[in-house]
C-alpha cells in the first residue's frame, strides 16, 4: 500500500515513511492509494474476536510494509488491560434502547486520543528502522487540550525522538494544563501559546512548510514529524473502534450482521469522524455520520452549505478540545469526495490560506450531505444535557460527549430516524468536572472549589471511579513554564532543540 498527498506534488511513498514525515513535502496530507474493503463475513468474525485481533485486521492492510509480526508487537504494547482498565478497550455502554455510548476515554490520559497515540510511537520507531533514518525525530504538535497530553505520554523516553507540544494559553481546563505542564520524560516539552488553539496549529504547519527551517533542522540532525491527527499513522488505529463498536453491538445481539448504524462524533478536527467515513467506506453498514459541534460550528455550516469560513469569533467554550476554527483532517474527505481531484483540493486549500474561506461545487456538497448530517450545541444546552442524562439514567457525560448526544436529540427530531445509534464519548467527565459537577448539583457545588476538589465532589455524587493519573495531577511538580507568542513558535523550537540560526 502506497500513500500519496492529497495536494498531487510529490511522489507516492509507504505506509513507514508516511508515518515518519506526518506531512506531505507539498503541504498536503497523506492518504492511501486504495481503501481495504471488509465483507459482512468478515466482519461478522470480529465479533468473537478481541479488541487486539479487531485492531490487527485493520491495520495489516494499510501498514502492509510492516510484517505482521512487528504489527503484533504494536498493538500488544499499547492495547493492554493495565493502560486501560480492562481487556475491551473500548466498551460500549447501553445508555437507551437504541443508543449505545463507545468510551473511547479508559486509556492512561482519560481521553480518546489514548486510543492512537499509545500505539503511533512504537509504530514510528519501527518506521526510523525500516527507512534508515539516522536523525533524531522531533514531534511537533499543537493542541487543543487532549491530544498534547496523550502525544506526551505516548512518546515519553521514546528512543531517537523529541516531542515539543504548543497548546493554547488559557485556552484548555486546568486539568489538561496540568496533565501537560506536570509531563516527566527526558525528551518532552510543553509550551503555552499565547493565542487560541488554531494560532498554535497555524505556527506548527507554517514551520513543516518553511523549507529554510527544514534544512536547518537537517543540518543539525533532526527531522520533524507530527503526532497531529494530520498524521495518517495516528489516523489509522482509529477506524479501529468504529469497526469493534459494531462488533460488540453484533456480539451482544443488539443488530444482525447487515444492520446499518448511525455514528454521533463530537469533532473539532474532524479526525474523529473522518475515520468513522474510512470505516463506511471499508464496508462498515454506517447509515448516518452525525458531526456534532460545539458554538465554533464551522463544520456545521460547512456541512449544511457548502461553504467553509473561519472568519469569524472564536469562542471559548465548555467543550474546549473542539474550539477549533481550521479543521485540517477535512482535506482528507474533500480529496476522497472528488476521488482523487487534488487539482480542485489545492484550490480550495489556497483560498481557505489567503481568503479565509471556500466553497465547494453542488456535486460535493451533495455528496457529502448524502453521509454526514451536522448541528452544534451551545453552552447552555450542554450542561441541560449532562443534567439531564444524569437524571434520567445515572450516566455521567463530559462536556464534549454532552454536544454529541444534545446534536442528536436534534437529528431525531428533524429526521425522525430511529436506526439504532453509537455516541462516541471522547473523554471522562472528569476531566471537565467543573463544569459536569454545575451541570448536576449547580452553582452552589462548585463554588470555591479547584479542579482537583471538585475530583472527589463528582466521585461522591456518582461513584464513578477517579482516574489514578488524574487523583495524583495536583501533587505533581511543574516541569514546563515556557511561554510564547504565536510568531515566535520557531524561535522556540530552536531554542529547545539548542539551534542557532
Amino acid at each position: 500500500m502506497l500513500y500519496r498527498s492529497t495536494r498531487g506534488n510529490c511522489a507516492s511513498v509507504s505506509s513507514a515513511e508516511a508515518i515518519k514525515k506526518g506531512l506531505a513535502e507539498d503541504g498536503g496530507l497523506f492518504v492511501p492509494e486504495n481503501i481495504i474493503h471488509f465483507s459482512n463475513e468478515q466482519i461478522l468474525k470480529m465479533s468473537e474476536q478481541s479488541y487486539q485481533e479487531r485492531a490487527l485486521n485493520i491495520l495489516e492492510g494499510y501498514l502492509d510494509d510492516y510484517t505482521l509480526s512487528e504489527l503484533k508487537d504494536c498493538v500488544s504494547q499499547a492495547y493492554t488491560a493495565k493502560k486501560f482498565e480492562s481487556d475491551s478497550i473500548a466498551p460500549i455502554h447501553k445508555l437507551y434502547e437504541s443508543v449505545n455510548i463507545l468510551e473511547l476515554w479508559h486509556g492512561p490520559t482519560s481521553a480518546f486520543k489514548d486510543m492512537a497515540l499509545q500505539i503511533l510511537p512504537h509504530f514510528l520507531v519501527k518506521a526510523l528502522k525500516k527507512t534508515g533514518e539516522n536523525k533524531e525525530i522531533v514531534i511537533l504538535v499543537a493542541t487543543s487540550g487532549d491530544t498534547g497530553k496523550a502525544a506526551l505520554e505516548g512518546f515519553k523516553d521514546v528512543e531517537g525522538t523529541k516531542i515539543i507540544v504548543f497548546f493554547p494559553n488559557q485556552g484548555v481546563s486546568e486539568i489538561q494544563r496540568m496533565q501537560m505542564v506536570t509531563q516527566e520524560g527526558n525528551n518532552t516539552f510543553s509550551v503555552a501559546v499565547n493565542g487560541n488553539f488554531d494560532d498554535a496549529q497555524n505556527g506548527v504547519k507554517r514551520i513543516f512548510n518553511d523549507k529554510d527551517v527544514m534544512a536547518l533542522m537537517e543540518e543539525n540532525g533532526y527531522k520533524f514529524s507530527s503526532a497531529n491527527s494530520i498524521n495518517w499513522g495516528r489516523l489509522v488505529p482509529q477506524i479501529v473502534y468504529y469497526f469493534s463498536a459494531y462488533a460488540d453491538m453484533l456480539k451482544n445481539k443488539e443488530i444482525e450482521i447487515g444492520d446499518k448504524i448511525n455514528f454521533v462524533v463530537p469533532t473539532g478536527n474532524f479526525g474523529n469522524i473522518l475515520a468513522a467515513y474510512y470505516a463506511k467506506e471499508m464496508g462498515l453498514p454506517i447509515n448516518k455520520l452525525i458531526c456534532a459541534s460545539n458554538d465554533n460550528n464551522v463544520l456545521t455550516d460547512f456541512i449544511n452549505t457548502g461553504i467553509y469560513n473561519k472568519n469569524r469569533e472564536f469562542k471559548k467554550t465548555l467543550s474546549p478540545s473542539m474550539d477549533i476554527l481550521i479543521s485540517s483532517n477535512l482535506e482528507r474527505l474533500l480529496y476522497l469526495i472528488t476521488e482523487g481531484n487534488s487539482e480542485m483540493v489545492c484550490e480550495w486549500m489556497s483560498k481557505l490560506n489567503t481568503e479565509g474561506s471556500y466553497e465547494v461545487d453542488q456535486e460535493t456538497k451533495k455528496k457529502i450531505q448524502n453521509i454526514f448530517w451536522a448541528d452544534y450545541s451551545n453552552d447552555s444546552d450542554t450542561l441541560k444535557t449532562i443534567e439531564s442524562v444524569y437524571l434520567e439514567t445515572g450516566y455521567v457525560l463530559d462536556t464534549h460527549t454532552a454536544v454529541a448526544v444534545d446534536v442528536y436529540d436534534k437529528y431525531v427530531i428533524s429526521t425522525s430516524d430511529i436506526t439504532k445509534t453509537v455516541i462516541v464519548s471522547t473523554a471522562s467527565p472528569y476531566k471537565f468536572n467543573e463544569s459536569v459537577v454545575k451541570a448536576i448539583l449547580g452553582e452552589d457545588a462548585i463554588a470555591g472549589k479547584s479542579e482537583f476538589e471538585l475530583l472527589s465532589v463528582l466521585n461522591e455524587k456518582s461513584g464513578l471511579k477517579i482516574p489514578e493519573p488524574l487523583r495524583e495531577l495536583k501533587d505533581k511538580p511543574v516541569l514546563h513554564k515556557e511561554t510564547c507568542e504565536p510568531a515566535k513558535m520557531i524561535d522556540k523550537v530552536k531554542e529547545t532543540l539548542k539551534i542557532e540560526a
